[in-house]
């Protein structure tokens, strides 16, 4: 039987912060692989579900959904979890960090995963260094809030952040091989703990399963060797 939700994703990508939350959640779905080495993603096809040509979107019911924060929203909303209700007090907060995570630190990672979308090669290693001080600026700030004791992010079960944020150390860690050293998770203890806990998880099982990862994919991440599809 065909399902109401398709994610359409690539191993180790954006799209795998999706996956948790939907295993989170317990909601039937089906994925279809997105080959990056073919540039699927840049297809006519691919960008009739999601015009800016990235990874991932959602099927749904309602039509597709693209932007990882908007899909987590959406998946928040819809099946009741992951997130403050619309009516809670602190929905606030939790809407503006997730919007950070999206908008600030997950756009300047992506500066430093693949550069040459933003800036001419001359200027690499400048866009770099600075790209890695915000970062760090970032890590700082989400190191504090994991420290707060909000049942929202680092609570006893996660939250869609601790999805974003989890998915985030992991990618800071093996990416770009090899250019890592500015990055210790260990110098951040709420957000190792975070890592933690989500490696324990069975969302994070049925990852690991899915997209070829190690055991402790976040507190301990080691490449993936997936069995369909590709991480580049």
């Amino acid at each position: 039987m065909t399902k109401s939700l398709r994610l359409h994703y690539a191993p180790d990508n954006a799209s795998l912060i999706v996956r948790l939350a939907l295993e989170e959640l317990s909601v039937a779905y089906d994925t279809a692989l997105v080959d990056r080495r073919a540039a699927a993603h840049t297809s006519d096809a691919y960008r009739a579900i999601n015009p800016a040509g990235k990874i991932p979107p959602l099927e749904t019911p309602n039509g597709p959904i693209f932007e990882t924060a908007a899909i987590l929203l959406w998946l928040c909303d819809t099946y009741k979890g992951l997130a403050p209700a619309p009516d809670a007090p602190d929905r606030a907060a939790f809407l503006s960090w997730l919007f950070y995570l999206s908008n600030t630190m997950h756009a300047t990672l992506r500066m430093t995963f693949y550069p040459g979308q933003y800036i001419t090669d001359a200027h690499h290693d400048a866009s770099k260094t600075g790209s890695r001080a915000a970062l760090n600026t970032s890590l700082a700030l989400v190191e504090d809030l994991a420290g707060q004791g909000h049942p929202w992010i680092n609570a006893a079960t996660p939250s869609a952040l601790d999805l974003y944020i989890c998915a985030m150390l992991r990618w800071m860690a093996l990416y770009p091989k090899g250019d890592t050293d500015w990055f210790t998770l260990t110098d951040w203890p709420n957000l190792a703990a975070m890592a933690a806990k989500q490696d324990a998880r069975a969302s994070t099982a049925a990852l690991c399963a899915a997209e070829g990862m190690d055991q402790n994919p976040f507190s301990m991440p080691r490449p993936p060797t997936p069995p369909e599809g590709s991480a580049l």
